[in-house]
């Protein structure tokens, strides 16, 4: 009775939860590789002008900063598709993977030490997202994109988007200008409130997408465009603030919490919108919530790592030693500005 019960649970994955599997692990290959070298065209930038993290835009001028942006637009791209096939719950924990491949290409590329405990925390975080994947729902049927409106438009989501919405106005009005350039959960705070909004626009889209070339055409209703420009205005706002915090903090802890929050958020909004617990069981849940808990584990421990890679000995703030990276402390901050500026003189 009990191995008859594991198999009605884990008939295995349907056709389109594979396609879409296949397409969320490219996408996490594509967006790891693209923090890094986004963030060396952002350093490269700020060494002749105005950096991101102070609100300038010189790194739109540099041509290695467009090479990472391209290579997430194709992760975005194959993340989007996962979207149209699989559901939420199942495509957006598999970002674990992009923080190991960001978390090592630091690490090789850009120097920014990755401890032996931050190894075992990238090893929690993917522990915990392969938990979650396991025991992720069922994609919902869905004929129209007009279905997924009225799903949009229930009390429920529209409470959790207002406050989705006021936090971030707050955080954007109020917090960064003060707090900017010394709390990292700020920045990321904005890209991942937003983000949760952002996937369920593009789910939406990618739904409509989906139907549309199956033969049933969505593209005749209002909805689909109101989807599409939400999906737009959340995408830029995400990008504007993301480089942000790439720029000022150091990447090895911003990408695993970002991707925390980010995923956090995404599930919480799915769950409200699609209704995704409706068809678990109490017990699939709480493996769920395990994961989580696995996976935030796995956070601490890299965001810990940090410290304990700088030590004691990273305390003072000037260093005497004149190379590429000294302009940048462990946190992207530039350490010598007032050095620069005497030099100049």
């Amino acid at each position: 009775m009990a191995t008859q019960s594991w198999r009605d649970s884990y008939k295995g994955m349907s056709s389109d939860n594979i396609k879409g599997l296949v397409m969320a692990l490219s996408s996490s290959i594509f967006i790891g590789a693209s923090f890094i070298v986004k963030k060396k065209g952002l350093k490269k930038a700020g060494a002749s002008g105005l950096r991101a993290g102070s609100g300038g835009y010189s790194y739109l001028y540099e041509p290695l900063w467009w090479v990472g942006m391209i290579t997430m637009i194709v992760g975005e791209i194959a993340n989007f598709a996962a979207y149209a096939f699989a559901p939420a719950i199942l495509v957006t924990p598999l970002g674990a993977l992009s923080i190991i491949i960001s978390a090592a290409l630091a690490h090789i590329i850009l120097n920014e030490k990755l401890h032996i405990f931050g190894i075992l925390g990238c090893v929690l975080c993917v522990v915990g997202s392969t938990t979650i994947v396991l025991h992720a729902p069922q994609e919902r049927e869905i004929e129209s994109v007009k279905e997924v409106w009225d799903l949009a438009t229930e009390p429920a989501f529209l409470f959790y988007a207002a406050l989705v919405i006021t936090a971030v106005f707050i955080l954007i009005f109020q917090y960064i200008p003060e707090y900017g350039q010394t709390h990292i959960m700020v920045y990321i705070g904005v890209c991942s409130l937003v983000g949760s909004l952002s996937v369920m626009s593009v789910k939406a889209l990618g739904i409509a997408i989906k139907l549309t070339l199956s033969g049933m055409n969505q593209l005749v209703y209002p909805q689909t465009w109101a989807f599409a420009l939400v999906v737009i205005t959340c995408v830029v706002t995400q990008m504007n603030y993301l480089n942000k915090a790439l720029d000022t903090f150091n990447t090895a802890v911003v990408s695993p919490i970002y991707y925390v929050m980010f995923t956090s958020l995404t599930i919480v909004a799915s769950v409200i919108m699609f209704k995704d617990w409706d068809r678990q069981s109490p017990t699939q849940i709480v493996t769920e919530m395990c994961g989580f808990v696995t996976i935030l584990s796995g956070t601490f421990l890299l965001h810990k790592t940090k410290d304990m890679v700088d030590g004691p000995a990273s305390l003072p703030v000037r260093l005497p030693k004149h190379t590429e990276d000294d302009d940048f402390g462990s946190e992207g901050i530039p350490l010598r500005r007032q050095e620069t500026s005497r030099s100049q003189n």
